[in-house]
């Protein structure tokens, strides 16, 4: 897709399932089992959409998916799909690991950041893009290193330290500007410095909206997830950004979406409504 001029490119990194009931929190599943519908074990199926931006000077790649690194119980309890096809997708585009200017990490659970590392044959873990800056936000790095019992299953080591250890960790406190035209904006809510990342060339807009608003049948404000450690938080975030879209007419991307991946915003009748738009 075309964004003023940049390039976006939405990327498959294939499926993966979760607890239904989860992802919508206090929705009834007599509601959100018509958009999202469950297998025998309750799960919905999600997809894995890193999102590639080339801005004619960087090479920007926003969240790297599961990874690879999982275990046969990951692959089973989370019906994760193999192969995983992160580096496929780039190779394709003719994107390099190496050519990667900036990994931005909207926040670090591991559906997310899964990528951002590698095991080599011999077993050591690798920064998967060696030349990149990974950018996340300080709160965020400190509470995936010091996690709570609530919190520990949805952040692995692995996926963060060995960042640390190759100088590559750029860590930055709020909203932030990591380039001209790409900016990380902190919602809260999903964790305590959940991010979104807006994406602006040539007054067009373009918003990631990473867990804020994982697919399109959480467009609905009291739509949360029951992951969310601040579920009002991201209520709030979610009415208020909302608003923003529709009145921006920016293009909003959907990192879990199994399906439409992308689209706009608009209110009928003070309900908001997803308008997926197509791409090649």
């Amino acid at each position: 897709m075309k964004l003023g001029l940049f390039e976006l490119n939405v990327l498959h990194d294939g499926y993966f399932r979760l607890d239904g009931g989860a992802m919508f929190g206090v929705v009834p599943k007599t509601i959100w089992d018509r958009l999202e519908p469950a297998d025998d074990f309750n799960r919905i199926l999600l997809g894995s959409n890193p999102l590639l931006v080339r801005t004619g000077s960087h090479t920007v790649l926003i969240d790297t998916g599961i990874g690879s690194k999982f275990d046969s119980k990951y692959l089973e309890i989370y019906q994760i799909e193999l192969p995983r096809m992160l580096i496929p997708e780039l190779n394709r585009l003719e994107v390099l690991p190496e050519s990667v200017d900036f990994v931005i990490c909207t926040h670090l659970h591991f559906d997310h950041i899964g990528g951002n590392t590698f095991r080599d044959p011999v077993g050591v873990i690798r920064p998967t893009f060696p030349n990149a800056k990974y950018v996340m936000q300080k709160t965020e790095y400190e509470d995936a290193l010091s996690a709570s019992s609530r919190t520990q299953a949805s952040y692995h080591p692995d996926d963060i330290v060995p960042l640390q250890e190759s100088g590559q960790l750029h860590l930055i406190d709020g909203d932030e500007d990591v380039i001209p035209g790409i900016k990380v904006r902190v919602t809260g809510g999903h964790t305590r410095a959940h991010s979104i990342v807006q994406i602006t060339s040539e007054n067009e807009t373009a918003l990631y909206l990473a867990d804020l608003i994982p697919t399109p049948s959480h467009i609905k404000v009291p739509y949360v997830m029951g992951y969310d450690l601040f579920p009002a938080e991201t209520a709030n975030y979610k009415e208020e950004l909302l608003k923003e879209a529709a009145e921006g007419d920016y293009l909003l991307v959907f990192e879990h979406a199994p399906r439409s991946k992308v689209g706009r915003v608009f209110f009928d009748e003070n309900v908001p409504t997803f308008n997926p738009e197509a791409y090649d």
